[in-house]
């Protein structure tokens, strides 16, 4: 008799949407890392432990597939994906395009409305590092860049920075593990934030590129030291 699989602390759903409940469940636990990176979502565990049938668990799991936070195996089944540092380091790459665009935009065109969603989004950041919640604030940092992109008053843009996040929602979780400290995590955002309320384009530009590269060197540094060494070339013995 096989093992049971163990449970990941996914929460039973109710009968409505479940397609995108489940994903929406599964995506939490990759983020939060209770799903890591290579590990195997096994549908009839994960069916077992929500309450419900197995085919919305594999609807949501092709679902996560086309957004790239899943891997499909053929006979073996769907698994987290693993992204290699050159991957991220591409993403980020693109990333910095983007924001530093929608930063120097929203700050055009921020208005009182927006800037005070801003402000409480930063100040919701700060109130979870003082609960000491690592994984909901990565979450927070993720929403925070978001208001940016949104307030850049550009759909396209927002959903370019939507299709990059999917991936990189993997790697969120791991910029928990960059402080010891979560309080910093939202600290980092503070001269962003000044930037644009400032409105310098050049500062703007500055402060995004700094918060980002920062991220992006030590996330990179952080995969690299995760991945499994390379096996040593044996050399043929001298004649």
């Amino acid at each position: 008799m096989r093992a049971m699989s163990r449970p990941v602390g996914l929460p039973v759903l109710a009968e409505s949407d479940l397609v995108r409940q489940v994903a929406r469940r599964l995506t939490d636990a990759i983020v939060q890392g209770r799903l890591p990176p290579g590990a195997k979502v096994a549908e009839a565990a994960v069916a077992r432990e929500l309450g419900i049938s197995r085919a919305p668990v594999r609807e949501a799991a092709r679902l996560l597939e086309s957004q790239g936070l899943l891997k499909a195996s053929p006979r073996r089944g769907f698994f987290v994906r693993e992204l290699s540092s050159q991957e991220v380091d591409e993403l980020y790459d693109l990333r910095l395009c983007v924001e530093r665009h929608a930063a120097v935009e929203a700050a055009r065109r921020l208005t009182p409305a927006r800037r005070d969603a801003l402000r409480r989004q930063l100040d919701l950041m700060h109130e979870i590092a003082r609960r000491d919640d690592p994984a909901t604030i990565v979450e927070a940092d993720y929403q925070f860049h978001r208001l940016i992109c949104e307030a850049a008053g550009n759909g396209r843009l927002l959903r370019l920075f939507d299709g990059l996040a999917s991936e990189l929602r993997i790697v969120i979780g791991l910029i928990g593990r960059l402080y010891d400290d979560p309080a910093e995590i939202a600290r980092t955002h503070e001269p962003v934030l000044a930037a644009i309320e400032a409105g310098h384009p050049e500062r703007i530009v500055a402060h995004v590129d700094h918060h980002l590269g920062v991220a992006r060197r030590e996330v990179v540094r952080l995969l690299e030291s995760l991945a499994p060494p390379k096996p040593s070339r044996i050399l043929p013995p001298e004649a």
